[in-house]
């Protein structure tokens, strides 16, 4: 008789579900929830700089002087790499050579030119040979216009190898090193303007309303503290749709001095839900679990999941933001799925 009963007990916890093995296994549970924004919908987005430099060579040269390196704050004129000049240098020497020369035999030809002109007045010479001391004269002044302008011209070529900043930014990339050789277009660094940044993102045309720039939205999932949602400065929607995409791209401007906020990062901008036509191309629900249940191994990102029989199933998940002690869960995951929130445990639980 005891036999029996044991048994049917036995039966009744493999018959009343996952529930009651995971507390029997100590392990305590969740189901996702629900994410989301009522109202709202998000839109991924990247932040980029208004104002981003490609500086690149215009003229030949090795590079022999590398002033900056990537991240460094540099101010306008700054001096940041220099190009071998010497041939440059020698060049506009030999033009300044020639400019001299130009005016040495100009000089020569104006007092020439006033000599034939006191002595055509006192009639000892034609107006022939006036003309001709007049044509000289003219024609070694003319000599000497064009040779300055020449030295000029050197003089702006040597300069082209020192490479200055041409305003106050952050260094972002520096693909050269010391000895390559740069040419007419090849680029030496990139530069951008710190202090002006923006979110741009590309959103279905069908979502585009005319009142949609005051209702936008900015979060900066990377950034901690209040400058995850700055408030931007000025929402522009572009004109133009792309005819492979249907997309409108739309631009939020950025306020200045926001700490860790780089070109390139990750963004969202944050849509009102005006009518159904937005509902319906917004982005798929998302789920979020208590922080306390996410487990990271190396790079592996992942949520011990009640499997089968009530025991524990690591799965891999993509996160998104973290909103106090929950976080957003944007794949692997779906809402009701029980979520084990303790991980270690979970981890030495015995397999069935």
């Amino acid at each position: 008789m005891l036999k029996i009963r044991l048994l049917a007990l036995f039966l009744a916890v493999l018959l009343s579900g996952g529930a009651n093995v995971v507390l029997a296994a100590n392990l305590a549970a969740v189901p996702a929830q629900a994410a989301g924004t009522p109202g709202r919908t998000s839109f991924d987005g990247t932040v980029e700089a208004v104002r981003q430099t490609v500086v690149a060579a215009q003229v030949p040269g090795a590079v022999v002087e590398l002033a900056v390196k990537a991240g460094q704050r540099v101010q306008a004129g700054q001096l940041l790499l220099r190009l071998d000049a010497r041939t440059a240098d020698q060049n506009a020497a030999a033009v300044d050579a020639q400019v001299q020369a130009a005016q040495a035999a100009l000089e020569v030809a104006t007092r020439e030119y006033q000599r034939q002109q006191q002595l055509h007045q006192k009639k000892y010479i034609s107006q022939a040979a006036l003309e001709q001391a007049q044509a000289q004269f003219k024609a070694n002044k003319a000599q000497v216009t064009a040779q300055m302008a020449q030295a000029g011209a050197a003089r702006t070529q040597s300069g082209l190898h020192t490479v200055r900043a041409p305003y106050a930014g952050v260094i972002a990339e520096v693909p050269v090193v010391l000895g390559d050789m740069a040419m007419p277009g090849k680029p030496l660094l990139t530069l951008y303007d710190p202090n002006a940044l923006r979110v741009t993102a590309a959103l279905p045309q069908s979502v585009v309303q005319p009142e949609i720039a005051s209702g936008i939205q900015v979060e900066l999932p990377g950034v901690v503290g209040t400058a995850q949602w700055p408030q931007p400065l000025r929402v522009q929607v572009l004109p133009t749709v792309d005819a492979g995409t249907h997309t409108v791209q739309i631009r939020a401007d950025l306020p200045t001095g926001l700490a860790g906020v780089v070109p390139g990062q990750f963004a969202r901008l944050w849509l009102p839900l005006a009518d159904r036509a937005a509902a319906a191309v917004a982005r798929p629900g998302t789920v979020s679990v208590p922080l306390q249940a996410v487990v990271r191994r190396a790079e592996m990102t992942g949520i011990y999941v009640q499997g089968e029989g009530g025991q524990p199933r690591l799965r891999q998940v993509r996160l998104g933001r973290t909103s106090g002690d929950r976080v957003e869960v944007l794949s692997g995951l779906t809402a009701g799925e029980n979520v084990i929130t303790d991980p270690a445990a979970a981890s030495r639980a015995p397999a069935q």
